[in-house]
């Protein structure tokens, strides 16, 4: 039998002011932003769908979806090696759904013993999205649980075949 790893990898970006991380293995692909078509009536955080390779792929506005400001001051991660914004492309269930970051920061290495329960409330995020909290450098990585982001009914509304 295989040990079970005390370490993952995450793909870490920047959201506003906070850098937040998701599980490599939900990370299809990381692209340039792109033009986004417009889905009328769709939920007021689906920014809209794009065309990717010839497949449609709705993309979420994790800004609006969590109130959080979009990234103004640059100083603090010019450290990071990082790029400009675009877009996380997440499997999520079995469907493609996009993100939109601020900046992609990298991928880090990080213990499983090293992850810290959530705080009751971070920068607007219910603890419900939050897997755990990582200390880094001199800040804390937030960890996004991606399969609690979107219930079952908003994939519904998002991919309307699921």
């Amino acid at each position: 039998m295989a040990e079970e790893s005390t370490q993952f990898q995450l793909v870490t970006f920047q959201l506003g002011d906070e850098l937040y991380g998701v599980d490599i293995m939900d990370v299809k692909e990381i692209v340039k932003v792109q033009n986004v078509r417009p889905i009328p009536n769709a939920p007021y955080y689906v920014e809209g769908i794009i065309n990717l390779r010839s497949e449609i792929i709705p993309i979420i506005n994790l800004h609006k979806r969590f109130h959080i400001k979009k990234l103004v001051s640059t100083s603090e991660i010019d450290e990071l090696e990082e790029d400009e914004g675009g877009f996380i492309i997440l499997d999520i269930e079995g469907n493609k759904i996009g993100i939109i970051i601020d900046r992609i920061a990298r991928v880090v290495l990080v213990e499983k013993g090293d992850i810290k329960p959530p705080p009751q409330m971070l920068s607007g995020i219910g603890t419900e999205y939050i897997q755990g909290v990582v200390r880094q450098d001199s800040t804390y990585l937030i960890i996004l649980d991606t399969r609690r982001l979107f219930s079952a009914k908003e994939l519904q509304k998002i991919i309307p075949d699921v």
